[in-house]
């Protein structure tokens, strides 16, 4: 069932060119934002969507949570009807997202400049591993090999993993992702403003070493520098959830107040005033492995019900630790309808999560559910200006 958009991008088209994850969850948050995202796809569709489970060939799980909110529409564009297709598409378009390489889209004949001249004020984005300038411009790039680019499995290693690991995690599509949205909405804004269309490329590697290294630059920040760099909180070893008697609890003793009150809390008031590595933050840091394994050798007499209630009495962070065999079940998401079950037309009954955050003017929300291929090509090509007879010459050719 389709919904009117209400979101702040409510008459926005975008032309998604995306596959896999980084493009198409970039696309699906601009979607939840009120855009008309049409996803072009090549015949064979995007690679993710034969990623099981699923009721139905092409309509995986992983797919149908990255591309909620757009339609589909098939265009080879190897061949020229296609290509002429999607350039009369453009002339009704605000954004063009890829994440090819830009030498594959001049290869097409879908360079910046190809659809500016159909055209003038597109907003065409380009989401890739590097930026054009370096030496790895041409070079492929996935979600694995960005993270261990960017110190994430040395991280992860340098805290305590046995082995340098990635996340579990596309962390790396997701925030680049992320960044995309912003610069796209940023260069409406600019288009509002001026009249101004232009080309924009997000980097996957430039944007997650800025993302990760800002947390540890720490004394490499200054010249000469003052230390090696690096978090100690963020690299602690003890930095992880809490065993209890029964489980697991998340829980952060962070500022004065927090630590003076934990202490409080357990019978031992005394040691906040006499402990000298309580003093501050800068001298907490110092000692924060040792401290944390201290506080974790506490947590562990207790059970997570007496902890939580403990916690919360004093005004300190606190968390339960979630799986995905509890995360549907916490009371704050269930109160907020976060997870909302809905009748997909195709595919039966579906989970999905709702947009976050709330709107006193444009709410964004779910329009439309992930597409079947080419669910929507007829329509999209009618909407192009295209009669029955050109878009059945369109199809023969591809």
């Amino acid at each position: 069932m389709e919904r009117k958009a209400t979101g702040p991008l409510a008459g926005v088209r975008i032309l998604d060119l995306t596959t896999v994850m980084m493009g198409p969850s970039a696309t699906q948050y601009l979607a939840e934002l009120g855009a008309d995202v049409i996803k072009v796809e090549a015949p064979a569709g995007d690679p993710i969507r034969g990623i099981a489970p699923g009721r139905h060939p092409e309509m995986g799980g992983l797919f149908m949570n990255a591309n909620t909110g757009k339609r589909s529409i098939v265009l080879d564009l190897k061949h020229g009807p296609a290509r002429d297709a999607l350039l009369r598409l453009a002339e009704s378009a605000d954004v063009l997202v890829y994440n090819i390489r830009p030498q594959a889209m001049a290869r097409l004949g879908l360079s910046y400049e190809d659809v500016a001249a159909h055209r003038p004020d597109i907003i065409y984005a380009g989401l890739f591993g590097f930026g054009q300038d370096g030496p790895y411009a041409a070079q492929p790039a996935y979600d694995d090999l960005i993270q261990g680019a960017s110190l994430i499995p040395w991280l992860m290693h340098k805290a305590g993993a046995a082995m340098p690991r990635y996340m579990p995690s596309a962390i790396a599509d997701r925030v680049v992702g992320l960044a995309a949205v912003s610069a796209i909405n940023a260069a409406l804004y600019h288009r509002e403003k001026t009249g101004e269309g232009q080309r924009i490329d997000v980097p996957m590697f430039e944007t997650m070493v800025g993302f990760v290294i800002a947390d540890h630059l720490g004394g490499l920040t200054f010249d000469p520098p003052l230390d090696q760099g690096g978090y100690p909180r963020l690299l602690a070893l003890q930095r992880k959830p809490y065993k209890t008697s029964d489980g697991y609890v998340c829980a952060l003793v962070y500022n004065d107040k927090q630590w003076r009150a934990f202490y409080e809390a357990v019978g031992e008031g005394d040691a906040f005033a006499t402990d000298p590595r309580l003093a501050s933050m800068n001298t907490r840091n110092q000692h924060i492995d040792e401290l944390y394994g201290e506080v974790a050798a506490r947590f562990a007499t207790r059970t997570t019900a007496d902890w939580m209630e403990l916690l919360k009495a004093a005004d300190i962070p606190v968390m339960p630790y979630h799986g995905l065999d509890t995360i549907f079940d916490d009371p704050h998401l269930k109160a907020i309808g976060f997870f909302a079950e809905d009748e997909h037309p195709t595919e039966g009954r579906i989970r999905r999560v709702r947009a976050a955050g709330t709107w006193s003017k444009t709410q964004p929300g779910h329009v439309r559910h992930a597409p079947r291929k080419g669910a929507d090509t007829e329509s999209i090509l009618h909407e192009a200006g295209l009669d029955k007879a050109a878009i059945a010459a369109a199809t023969k050719a591809g």
